[in-house]
């Protein structure tokens, strides 16, 4: 074996003091006593399988001063995430094979974590979805407008559906109602204007359409960032196929509440109200959700410290959202089995790769966590180009030390690998 690395892994779920092998970045032994070439011994500190995070905006190309492949995955990384998926909303949109394919390479030479690259359905690539399921992580459809989504007839959706499950693709979706949205369209002021122009019955008017769409098909289907009670009461009732995920800043944070400057909350979909917050957290807790993913969409400080009605709706999350369920759990305001499959279990399952668990014949994607080691977390700390967190001050648990494939990338806060090492999973 290449490596072992001893310590309370969690495995067939429970925590159990064992040792890990690991040989060609995979999982091949988990025994009471092992050694390889290499063993790392972490004593009482906790060893969980690492963070995949399957929604974020990285921003490359096009938008390189919010945010690039590097600095995304690095801030990844630092907080326990081992794979992200990207999401198409860049420029050039990520819409055909030949900007599916710049993308990959981009990411290919820039990217400290494994990734992911979607693939954005609009009315003119319907026909070509299989050829792009061929190289693509999974498929994006935005029933609604957000920034720079990429615009969708919903009376395609049945036909791209149809297409769609034709692959074993997970399809996403921006579950807004576009007409609704532009019906309730006007000047907003402040976070309550925002939440009251893209109000709930626009995310549930777009559930319902998706589900009546997806009917009788062999598809897989998530729906991204739930935000409101509407739309968690109708996906309670959901068929099997289709999964839901919640982010941090919808399910710890209320629009009654605001923190700060209000511009730097302003999102799509909007954060809501606190009884909206309750009933996501409650749910996230006690397994309606499948999954959280963070929805990382950073904008410069610059561009957030503007007029309200004038500055740009997203906020970033992918270095502080295992940290802060962490720390949840320490407190056992969740369990460490939930956390663990929110955070990485079932985003494995849904994309279908080999990460997410500690089990043989798995990547060797690991992290070491010790409880004791709680922060506040602070902007100047982090590793996005942004620069801000919604979440300034909040209390965390980050990892030690970080493991992609068996090799060391974190260790004592210092990045121990290059740009290029993550490498394209997902195709």
């Amino acid at each position: 074996m290449d490596l072992t690395i001893e310590g309370k892994a969690y495995f067939n779920g429970c925590f159990n003091d064992c040792c890990i092998g690991i040989k060609n970045g995979k999982i091949s032994e988990i025994k009471k006593i092992l050694k390889g070439d290499k063993h790392l011994n972490f004593g009482n500190k906790l060893i969980l399988p690492a963070g995949i995070d399957l929604h974020v905006h990285f921003r490359d190309p096009g938008m390189t001063n919010k945010e690039d492949f590097s600095t995304g995955s690095m801030a990844a990384a630092f907080g326990g995430i081992s794979c992200a998926f990207d999401m198409p909303n860049t420029i050039p949109q990520t819409t055909s094979l030949e900007n599916l394919s710049d993308k990959i390479i981009t990411a290919d030479k820039k990217s400290y974590v494994d990734f992911g690259v979607y693939v954005g359905v609009i009315d003119d690539n319907i026909s070509n979805l299989e050829k792009l399921a061929k190289k693509c992580s999974g498929f994006k459809i935005y029933l609604g407008s957000s920034t720079i989504a990429l615009a969708f007839d919903k009376r395609k959706l049945r036909k791209a559906l149809e297409t769609i499950s034709k692959t074993d693709k997970l399809v996403l979706f921006h579950a807004e109602d576009e007409e609704l949205l532009i019906k309730n369209k006007g000047v907003e002021n402040n976070i309550v204007d925002h939440l009251h122009l893209r109000p709930s019955v626009c995310e549930e008017t777009s559930i319902k359409h998706i589900i009546q769409a997806s009917q009788g098909l062999n598809l897989k289907a998530h729906i991204c960032h739930l935000s409101s009670i509407e739309g968690l009461e109708l996906l309670k009732k959901r068929p099997n196929n289709i999964s839901c995920g919640v982010t941090p800043h919808h399910s710890l944070l209320s629009a009654d509440k605001p923190i700060g400057s209000q511009t730097f909350y302003k999102v799509n979909p909007p954060i809501r109200s606190s009884f909206d917050k309750e009933s996501l957290f409650n749910a996230t807790k006690n397994g309606i959700i499948d999954v959280i993913e963070s929805d990382h969409a950073p904008h410069t400080k610059d561009e957030k410290d503007a007029e309200f009605n004038d500055a740009p709706s997203g906020l970033p999350g992918v270095e502080t959202m295992f940290p802060l369920f962490l720390r949840l759990a320490k407190k056992e305001v969740f369990q460490f089995p939930r956390v663990i499959s929110l955070l990485c279990q079932r985003p494995a399952d849904l994309l279908n790769i080999p990460k997410g668990k500690i089990e043989v014949g798995r990547d060797a994607d690991l992290i070491v966590v010790d409880l004791k080691n709680e922060v506040r977390i602070k902007s100047d700390k982090l590793h996005s180009k942004c620069g801000w967190t919604p979440f300034e001050d909040w209390p965390a648990i980050f990892p030690s030390n970080v493991f992609i494939r068996g090799e060391k990338i974190i260790e004592d806060n210092e990045i121990q690998v290059s740009q290029g090492f993550g490498k394209f999973v997902g195709a």
